[in-house]
């Protein structure tokens, strides 16, 4: 979210970089949803993809959040790395078991949490633009905000139980064949 970060520096109007980091988010996020549809639907869906894309996803959206722990929205960083330690044991675990010859694939948690991020993330843009104009408080901006990142964190960590839970088998194995290793 470099826009965001350097909005100043490309000149632009603080009552327009809602409406620029809106349409950014909103290609994203579109751009996502159809590499996934395209990919299933002509079956180009591989083993590498399912680690990489979750991977790549994971990194965009927290990039996003982490620009939110910034003036004037300031959530709070600590809900932030509750998304970070997810996707990153995730990650972690999926890489390992994909080492040890079999490839994790995504859950219907994980799915639903990548979609609450994202609309999450687009709500609180959306609420910069009356921001932007007056029409809402900084206190009212920055609570909104807390509540909505606090859901979408408490979610995040859901689906990382969930994912755990449903792979404990395979990540047993993985962990097992890695001790016998040493």
């Amino acid at each position: 979210m470099l826009v965001t970060l350097c909005w100043n520096s490309f000149g632009l109007d603080p009552k327009a970089l809602p409406y620029i980091l809106l349409l950014l988010l909103l290609i994203s996020e579109t751009s996502d949803l159809l590499d996934g549809f395209l990919a299933r639907r002509w079956n180009q869906v591989s083993d590498f993809g399912k680690i990489l894309d979750p991977m790549a996803d994971s990194l965009f959206r927290i990039s996003v959040f982490l620009t939110f722990t910034l003036p004037p929205i300031e959530v709070p960083l600590l809900l932030v790395f509750v998304m970070i330690y997810r996707d990153s044991v995730i990650s972690t675990l999926r890489t390992l078991c994909a080492f040890r010859g079999h490839a994790l694939a995504a859950r219907m948690s994980g799915k639903i949490k990548a979609v609450f991020q994202g609309v999450a993330a687009i709500a609180i843009v959306i609420l910069l633009i009356p921001y932007s104009r007056g029409k809402l408080s900084l206190q009212e901006l920055q609570d909104l905000a807390f509540w909505i990142t606090s859901f979408v964190a408490l979610y995040t960590l859901f689906s990382g139980f969930d994912y755990f839970i449903a792979n404990w088998s395979h990540i047993r194995t993985a962990l097992t064949m890695k001790k016998l290793e040493q």
